[in-house]
């Protein structure tokens, strides 16, 4: 397995190659916004993937420099054939991770490629991500001050189709 770089201010699982990507390297593309769960939930889903032989893409921690995907990142996304994207109360907050949601969807909707989105509901409601409400409404507020609307839409729209998926609601245990 291979930890890919970051680069983002944002701190998402957002990732840039140092070197152009082979084709089919990754399996899975695991998004999440790393403060919220990298050394507890990502990090474990990680290892286990790991374990099981899986290719995961994800970052290593460093931050992400600039506004635009680079084109590592795109054929990270564009070759894994399963998104995973690690939805928390903060993940809307990150421009990075809603870049990545929005290029997972766009993927997805090529039906001929096969890709598959396994979104997580990490303490956040489906619902709440669809319609962003609480803290995605918050973050969404943020957005639309000082982002482009028609990226700031797509971002919404690609919340609300991934937030009509089957997928998990993990919840931490109290013991």
């Amino acid at each position: 397995m291979k930890s890919v770089a970051s680069t983002s201010s944002d701190s998402s699982s957002s990732s840039v190659a140092p070197s152009p990507l082979p084709s089919g390297e990754y399996e899975v593309f695991l998004s999440f916004r790393g403060p919220d769960v990298r050394n507890t939930f990502a990090d474990h889903l990680y290892t286990f993937l790991s374990r099981s032989k899986i290719r995961t893409f994800r970052d290593n921690e460093e931050l992400h420099k600039g506004e635009e995907i680079s084109p590592g990142l795109l054929r990270a996304i564009g070759e894994s054939k399963i998104y995973i994207p690690v939805l928390t109360e903060q993940y809307a907050s990150s421009k990075w991770c809603l870049r990545e949601l929005a290029k997972m969807v766009e993927c997805w909707k090529q039906e001929i490629k096969g890709h598959l989105i396994l979104p997580i509901f990490y303490f956040v409601e489906p619902r709440d991500v669809g319609h962003q409400e609480g803290t995605y409404k918050q973050a969404f507020e943020r957005h639309s001050q000082n982002c482009n609307p028609k990226l700031v839409e797509e971002w919404k729209e690609a919340l609300q189709v991934v937030s009509k998926m089957k997928g998990w609601h993990v919840m931490q245990s109290d013991g």
